[in-house]
């Protein structure tokens, strides 16, 4: 009997280690459960460092993520598609920037709030963009002298 019991709770503690493994990829995975959302997109010169799934965040707090990512053949420009959460209303003249954590950390999507009173609706593209910066092209920039004398 107590061999029956040493199985029923080492079972439980697996299932328990899956659901947590599960909840934990879906949740770094970008999935919104429950949550209504519509999609933005938005083009930039370079989209190094972000992903499908990457955060999209407003005010330093996350709002969305990055669903689609292409590459426009005519204009040879990244695509960008996002989601926002339904009940963040963004204004129609906003910007959005690949912006850095930190020195050494990953990139994210920031939306930047414009003052307009007229908000973007589902499937808008936002044409103010800021491109990612490369850490390795500042210091060969940096190292090299910016071609004006110095």
């Amino acid at each position: 009997m107590s061999e029956n019991v040493t199985e029923v709770l080492v079972g439980g503690v697996v299932l328990a280690a899956a659901v947590g493994f599960f909840a934990y990829a879906a949740q770094v995975g970008g999935y919104e459960a429950g949550g209504d959302s519509y999609r933005l997109s938005a083009s930039f010169r370079s989209a190094d460092g972000i992903s499908v799934g990457t955060d999209v965040r407003l005010a330093g707090v996350r709002v969305g993520s990055v669903t689609d990512l292409s590459l426009n053949a005519e204009t040879y420009r990244a695509e960008v598609g996002f989601s926002v959460l339904g009940d963040i209303a963004v204004p129609s003249d906003s910007a959005v920037a690949i912006s850095s954590e930190g020195l050494l950390g990953g990139n994210f999507v920031e939306l930047l709030p414009g003052g307009s009173f007229d908000y973007l609706a589902a499937d808008d593209e936002i044409y103010d963009t800021q491109s990612s910066v490369s850490l390795v092209t500042l210091l060969l920039r940096y190292v090299g002298g910016n071609g004006d004398g110095q």
